[in-house]
């Protein structure tokens, strides 16, 4: 496999781990704000005080007590959403979509059964999933009512679109898109795929799986040049919001589609990935030093932000 240069990727403005790190996370984001973004419970807080569209919060399974409680809380919810409230990397999400007697149904149309729900949550109060494996607690939330804008783009899962914002300005995005090789999950290391979107219009850039281009869904064949994320302008001035609640410098916004209720924020991370440059074909460097003098130059709303990152980043066709 042919490698590229140090300094062809600098040339290109490819942002490595190490810049990251110092040049991006730790100068903009402050250590004190972190728990805004990595306790999912505290980032529901303040996104619900802002008024920011997100999945209802149904109920937190704090203690081993309110395990053995479940099966009654559930009894009224068919489809719903477990996850630990200091989670990372998507680990621990159990995602029941219906029930069927006593059973709970997968996105992949398996069965599971109450204890094996429990378990889960007791797993997730122990630790398991969480960042450092300290003590968790398990969050319930209402399962999206997902649009059908994307039918056909995954295998099992459901497309979200990631949003990188820099100082307020969303610069770059793109959507993950499950696979059978990567178990259902939008996790690219894992063999989803990656898709960039032009910050313009909210349509496909290029398509990437395990870093090598792809046209077509390994799954479901889908053309993958037709991705197009409805409602654009909606998505980046929610992700340019999200910087103004959270004070974070350097963020990624995970948004998702409603089919009612329209993009809605899913999780918002103050150490966002890298492959979004692989997914895009560009790197996010010049789009950040640009930022950083408009930035100085003049004060803007999280929807002028928007739009100005629109008329910038946009790739024109």
């Amino acid at each position: 496999m042919r490698m590229t240069s140090p300094a062809k990727l600098r040339k290109a403005g490819i942002v490595g781990m190490n810049r990251r790190n110092f040049a991006m996370i730790a100068r903009y984001n402050p250590r004190r704000l972190y728990p805004l973004v990595d306790d999912k419970l505290k980032t529901k807080e303040i996104v619900e005080k802002a008024d920011i569209a997100a999945p209802k919060l149904l109920g937190v399974v704090k203690t081993q007590g309110n395990v053995k409680e479940l099966g009654r809380f559930l009894a009224d919810h068919e489809a719903f959403v477990v996850k630990p409230a200091k989670g990372s990397g998507g680990k621990g999400i159990l995602v029941i979509t219906g029930k069927d007697g006593p059973d709970f149904i997968k996105p992949s149309g398996s069965r599971i059964n109450l204890k094996a729900v429990e378990r889960h949550a007791s797993n997730t109060l122990s630790g398991l999933y969480s960042l450092g494996g300290n003590n968790d607690v398990a969050m319930i939330e209402e399962m999206v009512d997902f649009s059908d804008a994307f039918d056909g783009f995954t295998y099992q899962g459901v497309p979200d679109i990631r949003v990188i914002v820099f100082k307020g300005y969303p610069i770059m995005a793109m959507t993950r898109l499950s696979t059978s090789a990567s178990d259902g999950k939008a996790n690219l290391h894992q063999g989803a795929v990656g898709v960039g979107i032009d910050m313009a219009d909210g349509k496909a850039l290029k398509a990437v799986m395990f870093g090598q281009p792809l046209t077509h869904h390994p799954d479901t064949q889908k053309d993958l040049a037709t991705f197009e994320v409805p409602d654009w302008p909606a998505f980046t001035e929610l992700a340019s919001r999200c910087a103004d609640i959270t004070g974070l410098g350097y963020l990624g916004a995970d948004i998702v589609l409603d089919r009612k209720k329209g993009p809605m924020i899913l999780e918002l991370n103050a150490r966002p990935g890298l492959a979004i440059q692989v997914a895009n074909g560009v790197g996010l460097r010049p789009r950040a030093e640009l930022i950083d003098k408009e930035a100085a130059r003049e004060e803007r709303t999280a929807a002028e932000r928007a739009v100005f990152s629109m008329q910038t980043f946009g790739i024109h066709r």
